[in-house]
């Protein structure tokens, strides 16, 4: 049996009391990074063996945790924050146990797209999640592509990047496309900024950017 278990994107009360009992009850833990899951599972008291679980190595230990859930282990995985598979390892291991018959459960929880798309005020009936751009190769490609969405369309991307892709997304899609940025959604300093790409792209390259960043963006009318 593997679970798939959400963890608190900022807010530690963002877990399910589920969620706890399954962290408890299980053989082994997978982490994509011990030490950020270790806070998680100090504050609930979870003491279980915890193993790292994460892209660097997903491939070299397929083969032995499904050897080992095949032999009636329980695993849960964590990733760093949200759902695990949402722009995080996990695919590989779902898809590996469903071809062994191996049980996978999804718990319900935290992700960020969500509440992002919620708090920006734009069209949420119909939208598509594209995660990370490409940095190099085949980014053009995926702009010229997205220019002509009619969905409302979801974005991660780092602090250290989101002023150059608004640049990008104005190209693209045109200065005038409403979008809003959220950043350290659950958090103390949690902000949603709304407006035109260009308004939001100007304030952002004035202030500066820190910690974990989801954009939305206004579908082509």
């Amino acid at each position: 049996m593997l679970y798939i278990v959400p963890t608190p994107i900022g807010n530690l009360a963002d877990i399910t009391f589920r969620a706890i009992d399954v962290l408890k009850s299980v053989d082994l833990i997978l982490a994509e990074d011990t030490r950020t899951s270790s806070v998680l599972l100090n504050h609930y008291e979870v003491q279980k063996p915890v193993t790292p679980y994460h892209q660097h190595n997903e491939h070299k230990v397929l083969a032995h945790l499904t050897d080992q859930l095949a032999g009636g282990k329980t695993m849960a995985l964590l990733t760093d924050a949200g759902t695990p598979g949402i722009s995080d390892p996990a695919f590989l291991l779902v898809r590996e146990c469903i071809k062994n018959n191996i049980r996978v459960e999804c718990l319900p929880g935290a992700t960020a797209f969500v509440p992002a798309l919620v708090n920006s005020g734009l069209p949420m009936n119909s939208f598509c999640f594209e995660g990370f751009l490409p940095l190099k190769k085949g980014r053009q490609t995926m702009l010229k592509k997205l220019a002509i969405e009619e969905r409302t369309m979801v974005f991660y991307e780092s602090p250290v990047r989101l002023v150059k892709t608004l640049q990008d997304l104005m190209v693209y899609f045109g200065a005038e496309r409403l979008c809003c940025v959220c950043r350290e959604l659950t958090k103390k300093f949690e902000e949603n900024r709304r407006g035109t790409l260009m308004e939001v792209a100007g304030h952002f390259d004035k202030a500066g950017v820190k910690g974990e960043i989801v954009i939305v963006v206004e579908g082509c009318k």
